[in-house]
């Protein structure tokens, strides 16, 4: 597990950036191994190559496809990301002057990051603007919460989440 190397880096990188020592056990999160095979599942809304593990790579295919047969179009956002760009995005947050408790409430902190894995996959559709709650009340997501079990994903960060995360509807975790 490439992420338990890490951690000395790791906590120097959370107390650098203000994320508490007790962050994973408060939060109830686990630290997350970066995946190193991955494979390139296409280009994300933005026109990105994004890659997944494998297995999840393949889930994926499976459960747009499915979608798709059944009149939901199914986008990605965000695929994998290393510990270093979920870095890259807490910075971003701090520099614009979000407070790093708000930034914690939506992005995870660097190594605890389901992304980190490949497994995880950030989904929209063309009709709801991407990493909005309003996805909730797409057809999409309705057939997300539907279907997605049956390809082995589940939603993360539902409403009222344990882990102190708002509601993400269009985070989804691929647990096969």
């Amino acid at each position: 597990m490439r992420t338990q190397l890490l951690l000395p880096a790791l906590r120097a990188l959370h107390e650098e950036l203000g994320i508490p020592v007790n962050y994973g056990k408060e939060r109830g999160l686990k630290l997350q191994p970066e995946a190193t095979e991955l494979v390139g599942v296409g280009l994300d809304i933005l026109g990105r190559e994004q890659k997944l593990a494998a297995s999840t790579a393949l889930a994926w295919e499976m459960l747009r496809a499915t979608a798709a047969a059944e009149g939901i179009a199914l986008q990605l956002v965000s695929g994998f990301r290393s510990i270093e760009y979920q870095t890259s995005i807490i910075r971003r947050k701090l520099a614009k002057g979000q407070p790093i408790q708000d930034i914690l409430k939506s992005s995870a902190a660097p190594g605890y990051s389901e992304h980190h894995t490949g497994r995880a996959a950030d989904i929209t559709t063309p009709w709801s603007e991407p990493l909005e709650e309003a996805f909730e009340r797409t057809t999409a997501y309705a057939w997300l919460r539907r279907e997605g079990e049956r390809f082995r994903f589940r939603m993360s960060f539902p409403r009222d989440n344990p882990h102190g995360v708002v509601f993400e509807p269009w985070h989804w975790f691929h647990f096969g």
